[in-house]
C-alpha cells in the first residue's frame, strides 16, 4: 500500500472512525520513499554527451536545483507544522479529564493522522537527499497567553487555529511542490484531511465548517494572524462579493498564508 492509498484512506466517509495499522503506515511510507527518491534524481545525467548538451544540461540542472530547494522547504514548513499538531494531540490525549469522553475518538483519530503526516513528511525528505528538521521545543501557553490543557474550550480553539493555519499553509505552498507530482498529490490530499480537521473542530465549536469573514469565527483577537487576509472576495478576477455577498463570497475560498507568515505563527509556539 503506498502513501497515496494512506492518504486515501484518511479522506474516506470513515475519517474519524477508521483505523490504518502501524506496519500498514510504515510499509507504505517506505514505499513512497523510494518512488519519491526516483523521481527526485536530477536531470543532469546526460552531462557526458556533447559540449552543446553539456551547456542545455547544466542549465536543466540549476534549473532542478532551484525546484528542488523549493521542495525541500516547503516540506520543511510543513514538517514543523505538523509537528506543533502532532504534538498539541498527543499531549491533549494524555492529559487526564482535559478531553471530554464523546470527543476523544476524534482527537484520537486525528492524532494518528497527524502521526502519520510526519512520518509521510520525514520520509520524503531523506528520500530527496534532506535530513528532516528535528522536533522543536513547543510551549503552547505562547508565553502564558494560553491555557489550552487546563480549559478544554481553549484547548478546542487552539485546535481549530492550528488546523486552519495547516490548511491555508499547504494551499500557498503548492506551487513549491509542483515539480514533484506525487509529493503534489500526497501533499494535496493532506491539505484535504487538515481541512476535515478543521471543519470537524469548528462543528465541535458550534460553528460553522468553514472560515468566516470575522476572525475565523468566534475566536480570540490572539488568533487573529491565522485568518489575516481571508477577508479577499476576488477570486481569478470574479468578485464574489457582487453575486454572494461579501461574508458568503469570502467564506467560499480560504486564501494562501505565505509560508514566513506560517512560520511566524508556529514560532509563536516554539520555546
Amino acid at each position: 500500500m503506498n502513501i497515496l492509498k494512506i492518504l486515501d484512506k484518511l479522506s474516506d466517509d470513515k475519517f474519524f472512525t477508521t483505523e490504518i495499522s502501524r506496519l500498514d503506515s510504515l510499509t507504505g511510507i517506505t514505499n513512497f520513499g523510494k518512488k519519491a527518491a526516483v523521481a527526485a534524481v536530477p536531470v543532469g545525467l546526460g552531462a557526458m554527451m556533447t559540449t552543446s548538451v553539456k551547456a542545455e544540461t547544466s542549465t536543466a540542472t540549476a534549473s532542478t536545483t532551484m525546484f528542488k530547494s523549493a521542495l525541500t522547504d516547503a516540506l520543511q514548513l510543513a514538517l514543523t507544522l505538523e509537528y506543533l499538531e502532532d504534538e498539541y494531540y498527543r499531549i491533549g490525549l494524555a492529559t487526564s479529564g482535559l478531553i471530554q469522553n464523546a470527543d476523544r475518538t476524534v482527537f484520537m483519530q486525528i492524532s494518528k493522522h497527524e502521526t502519520a503526516h510526519v512520518a509521510f513528511l520525514k520520509t520524503a525528505l531523506t528520500s530527496l537527499g534532506q535530513t528532516p528538521g528535528t522536533k522543536p521545543t513547543f510551549d503552547f501557553t505562547a508565553g502564558g497567553n494560553f491555557s489550552p490543557f487546563t480549559d478544554y474550550n481553549q484547548f478546542l480553539i487552539l485546535a481549530q487555529a492550528f488546523e486552519d493555519t495547516g490548511v491555508r499553509a499547504y494551499k500557498g505552498q503548492a506551487g513549491n511542490v509542483m515539480s514533484n507530482k506525487d509529493i503534489l498529490q500526497a501533499a494535496l490530499q493532506i491539505h484535504s484531511v487538515e481541512a476535515r480537521h478543521a471543519a470537524q473542530v469548528r462543528r465541535m465549536r458550534a460553528n460553522k465548517g468553514w472560515i468566516e469573514l470575522a476572525n475565523g469565527g468566534n475566536m480570540p483577537a490572539a488568533t487573529n494572524a491565522v485568518y489575516a487576509g481571508e477577508g479577499v472576495t476576488n477570486q481569478a478576477g470574479f468578485n464574489t462579493a457582487s453575486a454572494f455577498g461579501p461574508e458568503a463570497g469570502s467564506a467560499a475560498y480560504d486564501e494562501v498564508l505565505s509560508g514566513s507568515d506560517a512560520a511566524a505563527i508556529a514560532g509563536i509556539f516554539i520555546a
